[in-house]
Parts: C-alpha cells; structure tokens; sequence
C-alpha cells in the first residue's frame, strides 16, 4: 500500500478508541496509570529505605512525599500523552507518520519529568536513552540500514568492560556507586592504591615480600601443619576442621605469586580460583532470588518446582557469567605483571577487555547497553570537568522526553522493535488501553503497525465515526 503524508481519521478512530471523549479518556488513562503507578513505587520505596537503613524521620517526613511525586510523574507521563495526541490531531487535521507518537510523547514526557524529584531524573534518562538506543538500532536493522553484528552485545561489552576497569584503576577514575561496585566485584586487591586509605586498607601497606620470603613462610606453615596432630583423641570434629582449614591455607600460600601481586595471603592461581567461587556464588543466589516469587506462588500446586528453583541450568548462567569474569580478569592482571614485572593501571585495559568474553555465559543486550550509556555519561561528565565538553543545564529533562518520544513512536508505528519488556510495562501502565489503538489504519505509513495485532480492527460506535475505516479482520476489541 503506497504509504500517505497524513491520515484525516479522529483521535477516536486511532487512539482512544474505548471512549468517543478525549477528556474522559485522559481521565481514565492517568486514573489507571496513577493506581498503576503507586503499587510500583510504594513497595520500591519501602525496601529501599528498609536496606538502606533509613532513620525515623525520613518514614515521617520524607518517604510518602517521595512515593506521592514520583507516582504523579508516571501518571502523568500517561495521561498527558494522550492529551497532547489529541491536540495534535485538532492542530493538524489528522496524523502523520511521526504525530501519533514522537509528537505527543515529546511535550508529555518532558512535563512529566519536571515533577520528578531532580535526584531521579539522570537514572531515568540513562535508563529510557538506553533503551531509545536500542529501539533505534532495531528499526535501522529492519529497514536494512544496518546488519546486526554476530555476538556484538558481547563485543559491546568487551570495549565497556575494558574502559570500566581502566577507568577503576586510574587516579580519580571512577567514584561513587561505580567504583564500590567494581571493588565488590573485583575485590579491594586490585584497588590502586592510592585510593587505599583508612585503617581497614592497613595490609595494603605491609612491605612486598620477596620470594624467599614468602618459601619460608609457607615451608614454616607446613612443618606447623605436620608437626601438630588434627585432634586429641575426643576431640572430634573441630580439630580435623581446623586441620583442613590450616592445610588449605599453607596450599594457598604455597606457589607463585609476584612481587607486585598485592593478594598476600594467596598465590595467583589459588586467588582467581577464589575469585570465581566467590562471585559465582553471588551470582547462583541472585538468579534463584529473582525466581523465589513465581515458584512460591506455585509451591502447593506444583511443588516440584522448589526443585527446579535450585537445580533449573538457567540458575547457573549468571554465576558463570560473574564466576569467569572475575577469574578472567585476575588471572589477565597477574600474567600480565609476571610478564612486564610492573603493577600497571593499562593491565586494565586488556585484562577488562578479554574478562568481558564471559557475556557468552549470560547474553544480555540490555546489560551491554546499559552498561555502555553509563560509561557514556562517565566519559562525558569527565570531559566537562576538564573544560573540553560544554555543560547543558537541562540536557537531562531534553534527553528523557527525546528518549520517552522515541520510544513511544515504536509503541504506536511499529512495536516489533520495541522491547518486549517495555511494551509489557505501557501496557500494565495503561491498563490494556495502549493495545487498543486502530493500528491498522496506521499501515499506510509503511511501518507494519498491526503486525503484531492480527490485523484487529476495534468496535467503534458508528455515531462518532467520520471518515471510512479499513473493514474485514477480528473485531473482538471493543
């Protein structure tokens, strides 16, 4: 079908299709989406303030405060655009390829996020241009401007990986949330260290010990070991424990370990392997963690999927993917400085570039995007304040409502390109409604927009209808 500059239908026969009134359908659409909206955030809110460990008076004066606000922002991020969708639409006499979507989305989102409370907003913008970002390569890649690179997220993730680390071990890299998540992830031995200080970091000044050293330390532990029984006789098990325990901590010191390696108390190759079990092991809990809701439900019905919960391969992937990652890159930073015989920040780069392989354990675009705005904005931030990017005030507030409209454009015109888990949470957000809209008007443009629909038209009343529509297909919407 040859595809139109503008369609002369109304908002009713396009949009808001279960009610005749643009009012009342405004109304209904941020009633929904502001109920929507405070079931999210109010248990978000309370376990955040729970782990945070938050005093009595933020309960008192600042917690419903917050809820309230960032309720009224999502509500009204959806009920403003279908406001502005309808203005548009008596503005222009119909819609076009862009109004439908990208124009009522744009002055909605950029409203809606001025109610938000300032702290929240770079989140949301990393958060909403990332998956703008992605939406726009999913349209070039269907429209043939560009061919998708087998394994790219994971090449993506190789280059971020490596800035990341890079970045970690640099004088005044990285701070904040950044920098306590790498060190927790890669451990406080490969912190540089000048960022070492306080009491806790006391070992991170103890003198390098030379080779000798560290033989005559670990012959002594051994002939401690030998020389002293696993128990007296009653003593059962805490003497055979403690016998294991000393003897896997002479095996630890035994072995190699260069001078400028700063794990003390392990060599290299027992100090990956800890690395791995360590983070593999925080990664198996997360991903049981994030499947305890659906299998609890399911406990009386079906309980063998408390089995599944522990023993399902899935489980596994996360734990893989952090277990080889940290592995990887200690076992990189320690070659890499038996080879040059110097403890150097540009180890990162390669060591952070080769760990980031372990994506092919647990593929995740969205963890590869993510991550790269994140770095995106570090980079930026870095570049603004040694006076070589210029600094836009409201570049936060412009990009989240460029961002939002992207994304809103895809959820009208072509939804095929849009993350699935978004388009889930437009739809929770508005109760169903946004599946309602007549998208098979819109395939004039070209764009595919009932595609995902089976070609449903919804029942509209012959009363409120002014220009002919499209006949045939289900009409079970209504």
């Amino acid at each position: 079908m040859a595809v139109l500059s503008k369609i002369p239908h109304s908002c009713y026969e396009i949009g808001h299709t279960w009610n005749p009134s643009c009012v009342q359908s405004a109304l209904e659409v941020t009633r929904g989406a502001l109920e929507v909206s405070f079931k999210i955030y109010a248990p978000l809110y309370l376990i955040a303030a729970i782990l945070r460990k938050r005093n009595k008076d933020y309960y008192k004066k600042r917690l419903v405060p917050e809820i309230l606000l960032s309720t009224t922002f999502l509500g009204a991020n959806g009920g403003l655009y279908i406001v502005f969708f309808c203005i548009l639409r008596k503005l222009l006499g119909g819609f076009n390829s862009w109004s439908a979507g990208f124009g009522a989305a744009l002055p909605a989102s950029y409203i809606a996020i001025l109610i938000e409370r300032k702290s929240r907003r770079g989140l949301l913008t990393i958060y909403m241009t990332n998956l703008a970002t992605e939406t726009l390569f999913r349209m070039a890649v269907t429209r043939g401007i560009i061919n998708p690179l087998k394994h790219g997220e994971v090449l993506l993730f190789c280059i971020t990986a490596s800035l990341y680390m890079f970045f970690f071990r640099c004088k005044d890299g990285l701070n904040g949330f950044a920098f306590s998540a790498l060190k927790f992830i890669a451990g406080k031995e490969e912190i540089p260290n000048h960022a070492l200080v306080g009491p806790s970091e006391q070992d991170s000044h103890t003198p390098v010990e030379s080779p000798t050293t560290t033989a005559a330390a670990a012959a002594a532990a051994a002939a401690a070991i030998e020389s002293e029984p696993p128990g007296r006789p009653g003593s059962g098990r805490p003497g055979l424990l403690a016998y294991i325990r000393r003897l896997l901590e002479s095996v630890c010191k035994r072995g190699p370990r260069h001078r400028c390696c700063r794990h003390y108390h392990d060599n290299c190759v027992s100090y990956c392997v800890k690395g791995f079990v360590r983070m593999f092991s925080v990664g198996y809990l997360i991903q049981c963690c994030l499947k305890v809701p659906s299998a609890f439900r399911q406990m009386f019905s079906k309980p063998s999927r408390l089995l599944s919960l522990l023993y399902n391969k899935d489980n596994f992937q996360l734990g893989a993917f952090l277990g080889s990652f940290v592995s990887i890159y200690k076992g990189t930073s320690c070659l890499l400085r038996w080879v040059r015989d110097v403890d150097d920040e540009f180890h990162a780069l390669m060591a952070g570039f080769l760990a980031g392989t372990s994506m092919f354990f647990y593929k995740s675009t969205s963890i590869s995007m993510y991550l790269f705005s994140k770095l995106v904005e570090t980079m930026y931030f870095k570049g603004i304040e040694a006076g070589r990017f210029p600094y836009f005030p409201h570049a936060d507030t412009v990009l989240y409502a460029i961002s939002t409209a992207i994304c809103f454009q895809a959820a009208v015109m072509e939804v095929q390109n849009l993350r699935p888990s978004y388009w889930k949470f437009l739809l929770r957000l508005t109760q169903g409604r946004f599946a309602m809209m007549n998208r098979k008007v819109l395939d004039v443009f070209g764009t595919q927009a009932s595609k995902d629909f089976g070609g449903v038209i919804p029942k509209l009343d012959p009363l409120h209808i002014t220009t002919l529509l499209p006949s045939g297909g289900d009409t079970t919407l209504g």
